[in-house]
């Protein structure tokens, strides 16, 4: 028995054995010291050898390199995987098993730039135009991707979040709140495909929100600058003094109190010029509704100057004579700095211009009124019992418009006069 006991390797015979084969470890059964030879030079590495308690087959165990792992190393991993044995557990076998699991979770990791991509592609398809797709493309590369963008979603913590949205959440509030939100879209798009486990990092609500000050608190709400109702005539002078399609399309929006997109990419088989109604789909409104809106004598008479010099399908079509195209809001704003002291207010605030004139000086019902803006009702009760479009009492309400801003301000008595009297006759009938 004595000849055949096997001795312990020693450190240095780990390094310098040259005799091919196997060399087992008379210190930790199951060890072997493996020498090869392979294109001109000796290599040495450690192998665990069992039998399985599984399929009581032979099996090997690499345990790496000489170079790479010491003898006290491999006995302490070669005695460990002898307990697993011991427990009826097969060590190759669990080891593949986690080197799958591994391959398969880098397989299933993705980088916040490319869920954003993702993201974008599913998400895309619920919005109405490129243009909200492109803002958060734009927001999103500006002001997360220097941070997060190479990083896998898994990565992503709470600090990290933070780091991108606390530089600008009080110099550009609104702007932070919509890359939070956005953050915390992808993110939850990240959670539902099993890319995230937990929590997501941008919520607020016992997230960031203990880390940021609320930001209803701190924004400041920056209103589009409206021409006062009482300088709308001379506003409306000005703006019919100026030769060109785009004061054409400007007057047309300040005469519907519609939006400026909505006005710009109107054409021609949304008219009806027999009942005098503009028909937009919900497609191009906010709020994702068809919306009617009545056209006073004014309205229809540009219409029918922009007919007879009809280019394509765009009631108001842009300058290229060869392109199907429309005006850019961009024209919208070159005309109103052309309308001498009105050049401080901007397009979209002749909206806020007609409410403001609708409110204080007619006696329609708010629910008018905001038919009249095509406003989304916040309220589902209400939106649910708001049937009709009062298509009638707004035709009246938008010619009454017209003929405040046709009227001279020294005028306005009398013109309050006529409105008192048909409204009593309207509430009498």
């Amino acid at each position: 028995m004595g000849k055949f006991a096997l001795k312990p390797l020693t450190a240095k015979q780990a390094e310098t054995e040259k005799r091919i084969g196997y060399h087992a470890d008379g210190a930790c059964p199951g060890l072997n010291l493996q020498v090869r030879q392979g294109q001109g030079r000796i290599t040495r590495s450690w192998l665990f050898r069992y039998t399985s308690p599984t399929t009581k087959t032979r099996r090997e165990l690499g345990l790496g390199s000489t170079s790479v792992r010491s003898l006290a190393a491999a006995r302490k991993l070669a005695f460990d995987y002898r307990l697993s044995v011991l427990d009826g557990r097969d060590p190759k076998d669990e080891r593949d098993l986690q080197r799958a699991n591994a391959i398969a979770v880098r397989a299933h990791r993705i980088t916040f730039d490319e869920a954003v991509q993702k993201c974008l592609e599913t998400k895309s398809l619920e919005w109405k135009n490129h243009k909200h797709s492109q803002q958060w493309i734009n927001t999103l590369t500006a002001y997360a991707s220097p941070t997060l963008g190479k990083l896998a979603v898994e990565q992503i913590t709470i600090d990290l979040v933070y780091k991108v949205l606390e530089p600008i959440w009080l110099t550009k509030t609104e702007t932070a709140t919509r890359v939070r939100q956005r953050i915390e879209v992808v993110m939850d798009w990240c959670k539902a495909r099993g890319y995230l486990k937990g929590e997501n990092p941008a919520r607020l609500k016992g997230g960031l929100g203990e880390l940021l000050p609320k930001a209803q608190k701190i924004k400041k709400v920056a209103h589009h600058a409206a021409v006062p109702f009482r300088e709308i005539h001379e506003f409306a002078l000005n703006l019919r003094g100026i030769k060109g399609i785009a004061p054409l399309a400007l007057e047309f929006t300040l005469l519907t109190a519609a939006r400026t997109g909505e006005v710009i990419a109107a054409n021609w088989n949304e008219i009806d010029l027999i009942s005098n109604v503009w028909t937009v789909p919900g497609s191009r409104m906010k709020a994702g509704r068809e919306h009617r809106v009545p056209l006073c004598s004014r309205a229809v008479e540009i219409l029918h100057v922009m007919k007879e010099a009809q280019q394509n399908e765009y009631i108001f079509p842009g300058h290229s004579l060869t392109k199907n195209s429309h005006l850019s809001t961009g024209a919208f704003l070159a005309v109103m700095k052309k309308t001498g002291q009105f050049t401080k207010y901007t397009p979209h605030g002749l909206r806020s211009t007609f409410r403001d004139w609708a409110s204080e000086t007619t006696q329609f019902s708010n629910e008018t009124l905001e038919l009249a803006l095509a406003h989304t009702i916040k309220n589902k009760a209400e939106a649910a019992y708001r049937r009709q479009d009062q298509l009638e009492k707004r035709a009246k309400l938008m010619q009454l418009w017209q003929q405040f801003i046709d009227t001279k301000p020294n005028d306005w008595q009398v013109l309050k006069f006529e409105r008192t009297s048909n409204a009593k006759e309207e509430r009498a009938a």
